[in-house]
């Protein structure tokens, strides 16, 4: 068997595709894969998404001249492969690394990124400003969206396809089903159908049919109009697209490069209406460890490649999404009324193990998070005590659920606000840095953060006490402190904080994790003979306002620290200070925030370096408000 000569160290841009033969292609897709999952076991990442798509990113490079033909990615964790032949193999062992290569795609980062994306469903109303766009210049290429078929559980992917039809002729939806299949490929007779429905010699006839039936009398017009749209659907399950407006093309097996580029040169030239193309894939397709989990090794840390074992840290204290899910699990069993929803992500907010012990009181409404809120809202209508379990970051996209279904209504929604502050590696589209200034500028609600587990454990227990308003309270991605967690933890008393270090130079009141590095920054600050006071103060609303009166009373300054955006806490005090006078009588105030700037992917420690608000930057806060001098031991005035 002779042997291959690689073709992808020949490959420096898509155009070095669009000369190779469909074997060719072949080769080029298998050395891709093998390169993506080399980079990912460097590197960890999304893995099983982009193995799944390797064909179809090869297939859509060769037959489309991007960059002039736009190629945008539903979410982007499978675009690994598409970065590969688009120039950043070079840097592909930097994925979601300080200083490199985005986790998703990033405009910033390539011509080939013309759209950037991290969150579901956005990729078809984004093709359809791109062909907007091109139609009013008067230009020719063509723009395709590739959507996952879970993204097509979010709303906004049939808005946009509604919208689509009385706005352009030529747009391409590619729907990457890779899961539950809509209809599923049969062999080489799907393949032929799909061909041959793509094809122009179909496409004439049927157009000389439509040119026959327009003469025909209105009813029998109709009548055979839909007569032709459910025959064809019956064969190729397409009929919903179709009712939609779109030509609908498939199911195809989206590992047969025959077929794809077949396909895709087709409907290159369809110039109708839009046209949405089925292709079922495989999540981690041609990488056995991948094929034999359950999650497909959807994201990964770092791992052997030859058995795909992944390389685990050292076990710690558990996180605080298991701490949140355990302390449901044990309210949910001596009330009843407790129940849970999660947007699609029941592993990554631990509703997978309140599921498994209560099946029937747990929610997954896919990736609909307007949904989840104003299901949660009509579920606490009727009494019951939801727990909406949403990603800081994804709850952004129900925020007008949140206003108009909860809080306008003062209904008892309990959000569990995960991934709050800084993420990590999934960079600032993942990082939940703006909820305490959106969800604490709503009348009546209380809002919490908790600085350790144990607190994380009592915020729980408070918001199933809380029955009479909307309430939610925020933890991060990321292990506790190794903490003992009460049996049951008890209800704190709302708006309440805690003085957690008695001093009397400056007040540190810290609101959330970033507490542990403000008695660090306590301890340096009396290494210069400086005296802090600690606050915890667990509530964003209502603030404990006798608590920030006295600190202010009783210290030269005070000094705020959170893990959000310009505009939460820090601001929610100035005002309440402002609005008692306190600083009518000089008092020296810092807010230390998150840096106005959406601060790209690194480790976390890292990034709250960098933000200022490790205990180094504690210190510098609170020195700057005393007017001191950071360089003697003993300090001085500046």
């Amino acid at each position: 068997m002779p042997v291959l000569t690689p073709l992808l160290d020949t490959i420096s841009s898509p155009a070095d595709t669009r000369g190779l033969s469909v074997a060719e292609l072949k080769q080029l897709a298998n050395e891709v894969r093998a390169e993506t999952i080399d980079a990912v076991s460097v590197t960890g990442g999304h893995l099983g998404a982009g193995l799944g798509v390797v064909e179809l990113t090869v297939a859509l490079h060769h037959v489309f001249e991007t960059p002039k033909d736009i190629v945008i990615w539903d979410v982007g964790h499978q675009a690994y492969p598409h970065k590969i032949l688009t120039g950043r193999r070079d840097r592909i062992r930097t994925l979601r690394q300080g200083g490199g290569l985005s986790g998703f795609t990033k405009r910033a980062e390539s011509v080939y990124d013309p759209f950037g994306a991290a969150h579901a469903a956005t990729s078809i109303s984004a093709a359809l400003g791109f062909c907007a766009a091109r139609d009013a210049k008067g230009e020719n290429n063509s723009v395709i969206a590739v959507i996952g078929d879970g993204s097509m559980s979010a709303g906004m992917a049939y808005e946009a396809m509604n919208a689509a039809v009385d706005t352009t002729k030529r747009l391409i939806v590619i729907l990457n089903d890779n899961d539950m299949s809509i209809a599923p490929p049969v062999g080489g007779m799907s393949a032929y159908l799909a061909n041959l429905v793509s094809g122009g010699a179909y496409r004439k006839v049927r157009k000389l049919g439509k040119t026959v039936v327009e003469k025909l009398p209105t009813p029998i017009r109709d009548a055979a109009r839909k007569a032709e749209e459910y025959a064809r659907g019956m064969v190729t399950g397409g009929t919903f697209f179709e009712e939609l407006g779109f030509h609908y093309v498939g199911p195809i097996d989206g590992h047969d490069m025959d077929a794809l580029v077949s396909v895709l040169k087709n409907v290159k030239e369809f110039n109708e209406k839009p046209v949405l193309v089925h292709v079922v894939t495989q999540k981690g397709k041609g990488y056995g460890p991948a094929e034999g989990a359950d999650d497909k090794l959807h994201a990964v840390v770092k791992f052997d490649v030859v058995t795909g074992q992944q390389h685990k840290a050292a076990a710690g204290p558990p996180s605080y999404t298991k701490v949140f899910a355990q302390e449901l699990i044990k309210h949910a069993a001596i009330d009843d009324k407790i129940v849970a929803i999660t947007a699609a992500m029941p592993s990554g907010t631990g509703l997978d193990l309140f599921g498994k012990a209560y099946p029937h009181r747990t929610f997954d409404v896919g990736i609909a998070e307007q949904h989840a809120v104003t299901f949660a809202a009509g579920l606490a209508a009727d009494g019951m005590k939801p727990f909406a379990a949403i990603y800081s970051t994804f709850l952004q996209r129900g925020y007008d659920q949140v206003v108009h279904d909860v809080a306008i209504q003062r209904l008892p929604v309990r959000f569990a606000m995960d991934r709050a502050g800084l993420v990590g590696a999934d960079g600032p589209t993942h990082a939940g840095t703006f909820d305490l200034g959106f969800m604490g500028a709503l009348p009546g609600m209380v809002l919490m953060a908790a600085a350790d587990e144990v607190e994380l454990a009592h915020m729980v227990a408070t918001a199933v006490a809380i029955d009479d308003r909307p309430s939610a309270f925020r933890y991060p991605r990321g292990e506790g402190l190794g903490l003992t967690i009460p049996e049951l933890a008890a209800p704190l008393e709302i708006g309440k904080g805690r003085i957690v270090r008695e001093g009397t130079s400056v007040a540190i009141v810290s609101l959330g994790t970033r507490l542990a590095e403000c008695l660090k920054a306590a301890d340096l600050l009396a290494a210069r003979g400086l005296s802090a006071t600690v606050a915890d103060a667990r509530f964003a609303k209502p603030l404990d306002v006798d608590m920030l009166l006295r600190l202010a009373r009783e210290h030269e300054a005070i000094i705020t620290v959170e893990e959000g955006a310009i505009g939460g806490f820090g601001a929610f005090v100035l005002q309440a200070l402002a609005a008692h006078g306190a600083l009518d009588r000089g008092l020296k105030i810092r807010t230390l925030v998150l840096p106005d700037v959406f601060q790209d992917q690194d480790k976390p420690d890292v990034m709250y370096a960098q933000a200022g608000l490790d205990a180094e930057g504690i210190l510098r806060g609170a020195l700057s408000a005393l007017g001191i001098d950071n360089v003697s031991a003993a300090g001085r005035r500046a």
